[in-house]
């Protein structure tokens, strides 16, 4: 599925931000606008953003949702404990300007946990690393259980990950940082998500899925999938 529908303004709104200047250059490269409208992230919505790392979502979040929706970067506790560079990253994206509805919520990756159900849990390029152990060998459909129960009915989960060749499973997430589309999508169908649809808008036919994805041949141009999985409505 692509998007061709003309953006909202609020989408427009949030990525003219001035919060956002440094962003700018990647968004024609990670469709930040279309992915965030795919998303169906709404004003007043609460979001969801795992492993956000320099924040480029979470400022696109934070900027749609407004001052009456609230952004949760998750973060494993691990990697943002104190004195730590991943704090510093974490500290970053709470309550600058422009952040307000910003919170960071450091947590067990095996037990998540929210202060209330959100609309949208959002990860990107983050879901090969939850069976390594950078991650601690995650299962991904526990975690993706563990997803669907701090999700509000009817609620999205976002996937959007580097592609693997087909039939290698998880045989490449922690060599090549890519995972096989279909497992991915097997794996979290199994935790009792409904696949919503799936887009192209990042894939890239000339990436043959054989180079790791910081190789500097492929570096931002790996072909990606998007999935957007809902939470059934009770």
């Amino acid at each position: 599925m692509a998007y061709a529908a003309p953006l909202a303004d609020y989408i427009s709104s949030a990525m003219t931000a001035s919060i956002r200047q440094g962003d700018r250059a990647d968004d024609s490269r990670r469709h930040g606008a279309e992915i965030a409208a795919l998303a169906g992230i709404k004003p007043s919505e609460r979001v969801a953003d795992f492993l956000p790392g320099g924040g480029y979502w979470t400022r696109i979040f934070s900027g749609i949702v407004g001052p009456e929706g609230k952004v949760l970067d998750i973060w494993p506790a691990g990697m943002v404990a104190p004195g730590s560079k991943g704090e510093t990253r974490m500290k970053a994206l709470v309550g600058a300007p422009g952040l307000e509805n910003v919170a960071a919520v450091p947590d067990d990756l095996a037990h998540l946990t929210l202060p209330a159900p959100v609309d949208v849990f959002f990860t990107s390029q983050n879901l090969h690393d939850l069976p390594t152990p950078f991650l601690g060998n995650v299962n991904i459909t526990a975690f993706s259980k563990n997803v669907f129960d701090l999700l509000k009915p009817g609620g999205r989960f976002v996937v959007i990950d580097h592609v693997a060749a087909p039939g290698t499973g998880l045989s490449e997430t922690n060599t090549l940082h890519r995972i096989d589309p279909a497992i991915a999508k097997k794996a979290i169908l199994s935790a009792g998500f409904s696949l919503k649809f799936e887009s192209k808008l990042l894939s890239n036919p000339e990436d043959d899925h054989h180079l790791k994805v910081f190789d500097p041949a492929i570096r931002g141009k790996t072909d990606q999938f998007i999935f957007v999985f809902t939470k059934p409505d009770l």
